[in-house]
């Protein structure tokens, strides 16, 4: 898997979304890769690295973007080669990035993730306000309110999400997971969120404990 990993962070470098989807389709076709251990294995944690990389300030903006295209390309094929999607009846997950930071590459992973293996995802996008993760998690009547941020300056807004809910006496009705590139473990149970995920895989074990 770690050539294929270097290929895929060979292709963000370069721009290449073509040679990064033929580069997944291969592994799949001719390596007999299991798409979903694609997603879990290479895909995430190329991404991983990459989000990595831009809090060292060692890439820029427009080097996310071309790999949040080259991600989006390589899920929507990889979803077509799976045998079977579980089917989404283990909880219902509203997830997004925090107001005030536009960043998704991560948060679509985890939802990619989590939707395989069987959860419903309501994506709500980038930027999204407090209110809006509330208002929508008891609209749909969900299980589960997930928040990424990987600007240090938007984490003050998940803590805010966390206080209305309890101010609103909703804390025991919907847990709150949070994860991101200046998140910690530490910071997210300060703050009175129910888990933490480092990365795509995390998050789903996580998930599944708290659902379980």
């Amino acid at each position: 898997m770690e050539q294929f990993i270097k290929e895929l962070l060979v292709a963000v470098e370069e721009g290449d979304i073509e040679g990064a989807v033929k580069s997944a389709l291969d592994a799949v076709e001719k390596s007999n890769v299991d798409p979903l251990d694609y997603f879990e294995n290479c895909l995430a944690p190329a991404m991983n690295e990459l989000g990595d990389q831009f809090s060292r300030m060692e890439i820029f903006l427009p080097d996310l973007m071309v790999a949040g295209e080259i991600a989006d390309a390589i899920r929507e094929e990889l979803v077509k080669k799976l045998d079977s999607v579980q089917d989404s009846n283990k909880g219902k997950i509203v997830i997004g990035t925090i107001s005030g930071d536009n960043h998704d590459i991560g948060k679509k992973m985890v939802a990619t993730m989590l939707g395989v293996n069987g959860y419903e995802i309501i994506d709500l996008g980038t930027d999204v306000d407090p209110m809006d993760f509330i208002n929508t998690a008891k609209k749909e009547k969900a299980d589960i309110i997930a928040m990424s941020s990987l600007l240090s300056t938007s984490m003050p807004f998940i803590s805010e999400t966390i206080e209305y809910l309890v101010a609103m006496g909703l804390k025991d009705s919907v847990k709150v997971v949070v994860g991101g590139g200046p998140i910690s473990a530490d910071w997210a149970q300060e703050v009175g969120a129910d888990g933490y995920g480092h990365d795509a895989k995390q998050a789903v074990d996580m998930v599944n404990a708290l659902l379980s």
